[in-house]
């Protein structure tokens, strides 16, 4: 097998790592019994059949020595070079740390093996190929063990293969997640399939002679070919559209193979006037390929008696490529213009993986970000340029700003689809033209969180708000440490840099930051940080009562309770609510009466005279019940340029009912207009603030 493709030398070093792991591993024996190098020679074999370069089936045979025996990364290195070693060591799991949960484990594990892959896409193809033998002999181990592998599988590795393009190996994983999971269905489904297969054979030799003589007489060379479908994806499409297996079956498909991209479109009109075509089920994976690189002619027929005939139109490179995606015709050393679609799109989704992974705040949450990527069902949209740009399905115009560039995503205040302004929020559909606002005083909020969808679009954002949320906790613990020192010393203060020489006094060990953070969020009191600075630990701040200014401009450090809605205009008073941070309340807040059983919590506040932005507000509106009430109620808000964040009712009588609306308004001034005009609604009896939900 090796020799068909690869030099002898080449052959000569695989057989010198192969006898190399049988040493290392000498002794040992896998569950089933037998010799454990049995292993990692199946594993090269998967390889080998995909053709691979002679460094990967070397990794493949050496993939578990580190992990498993005595033997380091060093000696692979020495032994084999450094390629082989870096791929040995990008495949090894991290066996010697200690991990809270299985979860942590597995997620370390896969952001190591992310990273590997970054350097080298060929540690995840020799992952594939280790994970697809361990799939096949799942059968000595344990119930639990066998039902985490293959959750882990149909989870993270058959996706893996998906995006990668490598649908034969995706197809097995399927099944043997399916038969892992749940082998009674399997045994059914795969009993069904073969009596159905007996039923539907002399239907599938009629259709597939008529296609053939079809092409022949059109001068088109190729083949067909009938495609049945896998036992995972019976499964599948019985669970998720509810359908039987009978309608499942119904579907007859097809695969037409021919020599070039010419002869598919041939092809295409030979089938469409042999057979009618469905309105709406073809589609062009040929002019644009799909996100692993996967091209085809995909229409949908209605054959002899009405029976559905699914078609698949492609060249025999275009078929190779469906089966074994990156791997197939592997060029790894070769540059980036000659490498085949698959392998520069695997590339790209690699490179991203290195963003997710740089963003992330932990790999747990790396994890989940890749989980999202790896199932696309892809739309494809047009910049304002005419470039397509591919996204998942569900993606908004968030989610394009950043594939197009994080800045472009983080600055993103509106968007036109068509032409037409539309809701950031709004789902794209394939073929519109998506045009992105921006603004430099544009910036992500947490909302947007609720409905991007593209792991990049997740993972930036998040960046972003802890990025913000900490430079804005320096700057609050900033004016709050600088207003408590300037209390203690009246006279003359001292200087931002006598005050970061004396942190470093007398908290070694933290930096500034941390101190300057702990305070915003309430975890250190100012005063008391402030006395330790000035070594006057027994000095009392009870008598400070100068408030300290809100611009509104401090960001996400800054809470505002909803108990009491705050506005500006409003008397307002201060808690240092320990991770919360400083949470504004109205000095008449209820909940304050409790609070000031900890005075030195609580904090003198006044709003800026030149307060920016708008607050939450909720207010009860108790209203006549009567047809349209809220309807009307909306109108009238949207005619004076207002949008209701929320609105409920509750009943409060057969006669009237109590409406909850939450809104964004500038002052206590802007409040009070907003309530007149309301009271003068018909049928409005009493308009009050309340707290927000």
């Amino acid at each position: 097998m090796l020799n068909d493709y690869l030099s002898p030398e080449q052959v000569s070093t695989i057989k010198r790592a192969y006898f190399y792991a049988e040493q290392a591993h000498y002794g040992q024996a896998r569950r089933t019994g037998e010799p454990y190098v049995t292993h990692p020679l199946a594993v090269a074999t998967v390889l080998a059949r995909m053709h691979m370069d002679h460094e990967s089936i070397m990794a493949a045979l050496l993939h578990d020595v580190i992990e498993d025996t005595g033997v380091s990364k060093e000696d692979i290195r020495t032994q084999f070079g450094e390629e082989v070693a870096d791929l040995v060591d990008g495949v090894s799991k991290l066996t010697h740390v200690e991990f809270d949960s299985a979860e942590e484990k597995q997620a370390e594990n896969f952001q190591k093996m992310a990273l590997a892959m970054a350097r080298d896409i060929r540690v995840i193809l020799v992952k594939l190929a280790d994970r697809l033998h361990n799939m096949r002999t799942l059968g000595a181990l344990k119930p639990e063990a066998k039902k985490r592998i293959a959750n882990e599988t149909l989870d993270i590795y058959a996706p893996i293969a998906t995006r990668l393009g490598m649908n034969e190996v995706r197809m097995e994983f399927e099944d043997l997640g399916l038969r892992t999971l749940y082998p009674m269905r399997a045994r059914r489904l795969e009993a069904a399939r073969e009596a159905a297969r007996g039923r539907r054979k002399q239907l599938i030799e009629d259709i597939t002679e008529q296609l053939e003589q079809a092409i022949k007489r059109d001068n088109i060379e190729g083949r067909v070919a009938g495609r049945e479908k896998h036992l995972y994806s019976i499964y599948s499409k019985m669970r998720e559209k509810r359908k039987s297996f009978s309608d499942i079956m119904d579907i007859f498909a097809f695969r037409v193979i021919v020599d070039d991209v010419d002869a598919c479109y041939r092809a295409l009109g030979v089938v469409h006037s042999l057979y009618k075509p469905v309105p709406g089920e073809f589609k062009d994976y040929i002019a644009i390929p799909k996100a692993n690189g996967y091209q085809s002619l995909h229409t949908v027929l209605r054959g002899m008696h009405g029976v559905p005939i699914e078609i698949q139109i492609r060249t025999h490179d275009m078929e190779n490529m469906a089966n074994n995606g990156i791997a197939a015709h592997w060029l790894y050393k070769s540059n980036q213009d000659n490498a085949n679609i698959p392998q520069m799109r695997a590339r790209e989704w690699v490179k991203g993986l290195l963003e997710m992974q740089q963003t992330a705040g932990n790999s747990l949450e790396f994890i989940e970000s890749v989980k999202v990527d790896l199932f696309p069902d892809e739309v494809y949209v047009f910049t304002p340029r005419g470039k397509i740009m591919e996204l998942p399905k569900g993606a908004c115009a968030v989610d394009f700003a950043y594939a197009v560039h994080t800045d472009v995503g983080n600055q993103c205040v509106a968007c036109r689809i068509n032409n037409q302004l539309a809701p950031l929020s709004e789902p794209l559909e394939s073929g519109v033209s998506v045009e992105i606002v921006t603004s430099p005083a544009g910036r992500p909020t947490p909302s947007w969180l609720n409905f991007v969808v593209t792991a990049r679009a997740r993972s930036q954002i998040r960046h972003f708000l802890k990025q913000q949320q900490h430079e804005d906790s320096v700057a609050l613990g900033q004016k709050l440490l600088t207003k408590a020192i300037a209390a203690l010393t009246p006279d003359d203060g001292i200087d931002n840099s006598s005050i970061e020489s004396r942190v470093a006094e007398h908290y070694p060990g933290t930096d500034y930051e941390t101190i300057l953070t702990d305070l915003a969020l309430g975890n250190q009191l100012p005063q008391v940080v402030a006395a330790t600075l000035l070594g006057q630990s027994g000095a009392s701040l009870e008598n400070d009562q100068s408030a300290m200014e809100i611009k509104g401009t401090e960001g996400y450090v800054l809470v505002y309770a909803k108990c009491c809605c705050p506005l500006p205009g409003d008397p307002i008073e201060g808690f240092l609510s320990p991770d919360r941070g400083l949470v504004v309340h109205r000095e008449n807040c209820r909940n304050l009466d409790d609070l000031r059983e900890q005075p030195e919590r609580l904090m003198p506040l006044r709003w800026d005279d030149q307060i920016e932005g708008t607050y939450p507000v909720a207010l009860r509106i108790e209203m006549a019940n009567q047809r349209g009430m809220i309807a009307t109620l909306a109108t009238k808000l949207s005619a004076i340029g207002l949008n209701i964040e929320r609105i409920s009712t509750q009943d409060e009588s057969v006669h009237f009912s109590n409406i909850i609306i939450e809104l964004q308004l500038n002052s206590r001034v802007h409040l009070a207009r907003v309530m007149k005009r309301i009271r003068v609604m018909e049928g409005v009896r009493k308009v009050v603030r309340c707290s927000r939900r």
